[in-house]
């Protein structure tokens, strides 16, 4: 899934960041209608690629992935296509990045991340917020969710996709996750992750879809956070950070009225 910018202690698991290693893209999926997703950002680096997905949940506050290295990156709103001049993107500096307090890159833990933007997004149809949950319901197994990004599109493939696409997937319970022929708890995957994918492979996140938003009967339930190092395989579903209690709580005090 969503690629990162550094290994995890195994190898077998990457960060699904863009720049500087593999990131996530949607694998399996279909290109959406041009801004049909609203509350997308894209998030690129200096050079002008692609590094994370993310959120607007604020006009200027965007929700992604602790694991995103955005050092003088810029987050685009309201685009459909990375190369092409479209008069929807609106483009903004980072004023903040503020991870959440004990992020553990090692073990994946706590993989989120809020954004201020450096001005107020203008919201139209391009351009929506993504209304954050008002439960921290845990979807059960067997829920299918939906997630999106500019990811690479097949793991042999190491470019983006020009245009955003999304992929439906289902979860799949954290004992199943854990097992031996999946993660192995390595990393444990805990109650703060969601575990997603296909029975067969063939669908799920990849480099560059990090930090994009996981929604499950239409509401927003994780963030795209890790996968294997080949995506979309049986034994190496997408994982997400689930939206706890603890993560809405910090979200709204650190956004507050800003």
């Amino acid at each position: 899934m969503g690629g990162f910018l550094t290994l995890s202690p195994s190898a077998a698991v990457i960060l699904l960041v863009i720049r500087g290693g593999l990131c996530v893209d949607i694998i399996g999926g279909n290109e959406v209608a041009p801004h049909s997703r609203p509350f997308m950002a894209l998030i690129n680096g200096t050079n002008g690629k692609s590094i994370c997905g993310g959120a607007l949940i604020k006009e200027n506050w965007v929700l992604t992935a602790a694991h995103c290295n955005v050092e003088e990156g810029k987050v685009i709103l309201g685009a459909h296509s990375l190369k092409a001049r479209e008069r929807e993107k609106q483009v903004f500096q980072i004023a903040k990045q503020i991870r959440y307090p004990c992020y553990c890159s090692s073990c994946n833990e706590n993989d989120i991340m809020l954004l201020q933007l450096e001005k107020r997004a203008r919201l139209n149809k391009a351009v929506q917020l993504i209304p954050l949950p008002t439960s921290d319901d845990d979807p059960k197994p067997g829920t299918t969710c939906t997630v999106a990004g500019w990811g690479i599109t097949h793991s042999r493939l190491r470019k983006p996709s020009d245009t955003l696409r999304e992929v439906n997937i289902t979860v799949i319970s954290r004992q199943i996750c854990n097992d031996n022929d999946h993660y192995n708890n390595n990393p444990v995957i805990t109650d703060n992750m969601i575990c997603a994918g296909a029975k067969k492979g063939g669908k799920d996140s990849c480099s560059g879809d990090s930090g994009g938003p996981l929604r499950c009967n239409n509401v927003m339930r994780g963030i795209t956070a890790f996968g294997k190092r080949k995506c979309g395989t049986v034994h190496g579903p997408g994982v997400y950070t689930r939206l706890t209690k603890q993560y809405l709580q910090w979200i709204r005090k650190t956004i507050g009225g800003a």
